[in-house]
């Protein structure tokens, strides 16, 4: 079963970092700088640098009209331009933190859900991937509950 995890598109967060702290805080979102292994960026889905600029910042990761339509806070760094795209692979910030994995059906409801080690990721995101309902998944970081970001099968 292959899969793809990829990054938040950026240009949604670019006029962002155009803003002042005092209008980003206007906004809910609070800047910041990175200290090393605390920073998990949703764009390149790596750590962002230490002193690298950060956006925290609350979003709709899960627009859906169902009772789990969400929102959380992620971490943007400014600077990624592209999103991180991984095939068949588990990106660097879901590998070393444990992970809550949710399976989705095509109605935008859970239908399964399993908590693990980001390290041994791969098993229960293909088993989740592999039942036959399971239109996406969405993982979060367990401790924080934070979105860390949508898993989709790669068909063919």
């Amino acid at each position: 079963m292959s899969y793809v995890i990829e990054g938040l598109d950026p240009v949604q967060f670019a006029p962002l970092f155009q803003l002042s702290d005092a209008e980003l805080a206007e906004k809910g979102i609070r800047a910041g700088v990175a200290v090393e292994g605390a920073a998990p960026c949703r764009v390149s889905m790596c750590e962002a640098a230490e002193g690298d600029r950060l956006l925290l910042l609350n979003y709709l990761h899960q627009p859906a009209s169902s009772p789990y339509r969400s929102r959380h806070a992620i971490y943007v760094a400014q600077g990624s331009a592209e999103p991180g795209v991984y095939r068949g692979s588990i990106p660097p910030i879901m590998q070393t933190r444990i992970l809550s994995n949710r399976a989705f059906d095509a109605d935008d409801m859970i239908i399964d859900a399993d908590v693990v080690d980001g390290s041994e990721a791969e098993p229960v995101i293909k088993r989740l991937l592999a039942i036959l309902e399971t239109a996406y998944l969405h993982v979060h970081f367990a401790k924080r509950g934070c979105f860390a970001g949508a898993v989709r099968r790669l068909e063919g």
